[in-house]
């Protein structure tokens, strides 16, 4: 394979990793990662280093986006990114030390994961009574709907924390933005609606993955030459999809992505098995 072929595949990939990761909140590296392991053969953890950029990159496009539309909740996701951040760098220590075939298994079942957080029913609706600690750090807000604005609390602020740090040591040591446990926190432990929970995982995910690619950078596991392309084409479907998501109803494409990731994952946790990483 030449490299042009090689950097036009990758671009091609990136674009539907960011665009993909920015209507469901799961990031890039779900797609990027499988993509470069079980089609190019590249070692995890250089696959890793480019998908924590991937990530950079998809929240970069993406939350710019959602910030100007005013449906991120900044506030709550600077609050959430000082646990997400500690996590993510000691998964990165973490995954440095760690065999890949490991890492292969426990990204298929993050995957799987993440396939059925995909698939559950999102909260939709407001909640009208948070708690005491949402006062207190001010994190209530507000987003725009077709039909006007919607106020909205937010409750168990803490149990919200304490899975965000849970997140960041899989998004260190996995790449992959850790997503689904960022939306699953917002939207059923703090019950925020799904539209701010998607966007404000995504304001969090540049944040997250930048504390551990320093890490991964450290240790001379990002490659320019596959990071590039991969940077490009997750910014442009990043961007598409921030367009896309104030329009569309996802859940016919929910439906399409969980297929996807729930066969990639079962594909990982095989070659993990068999020690094929």
């Amino acid at each position: 394979m030449t490299i042009l072929t090689f950097t036009l595949i990758m671009l091609a990939g990136a674009y539907v990793a960011g665009l993909l990761g920015s209507l469901t909140g799961l990031g890039g590296g779900v797609v990027i990662i499988p993509l470069l392991t079980l089609v190019f053969h590249v070692d995890i953890r250089y696959a890793i280093g480019a998908a924590l950029l991937a990530s950079i990159a998809n929240s970069s496009g993406a939350a710019s986006a959602y910030i100007k539309e005013g449906i991120t909740n900044i506030r709550l996701g600077m609050f959430l990114e000082i646990a997400t951040t500690i996590g993510a760098v000691c998964g990165a220590l973490i995954a440095v030390f760690t065999p890949t075939n490991t890492i292969a298994i426990l990204f298929g079942v993050v995957l799987l994961f993440s396939a059925a957080m995909t698939l559950r029913r999102k909260n939709e609706h407001a909640l009208q009574q948070g708690s005491r600690l949402s006062h207190v750090l001010k994190l209530n807000s507000s987003y725009p709907t077709k039909d006007g604005i919607v106020h909205y609390e937010l409750k168990n602020v803490a149990g919200g924390f304490g899975m965000m740090l849970i997140a960041g040591v899989l998004s260190g040591l996995l790449g992959i933005g850790s997503g689904a446990l960022k939306v699953l926190a917002m939207d059923s432990a703090m019950r925020i609606p799904f539209k701010v929970s998607t966007t404000t995982s995504n304001f969090m995910i540049g944040v997250t993955a930048a504390a551990s690619a320093v890490v991964y950078l450290q240790r001379g596991y990002i490659d320019p030459g596959i990071a590039f392309p991969v940077v490009l084409g997750v910014l442009g479907g990043a961007f598409t999809g921030a367009r896309l998501l104030t329009i569309m109803n996802p859940r016919t494409l929910r439906y399409i992505f969980c297929a996807a990731i729930a066969f990639v994952a079962l594909e990982m946790m095989y070659n993990g098995i068999h020690h094929q990483f």
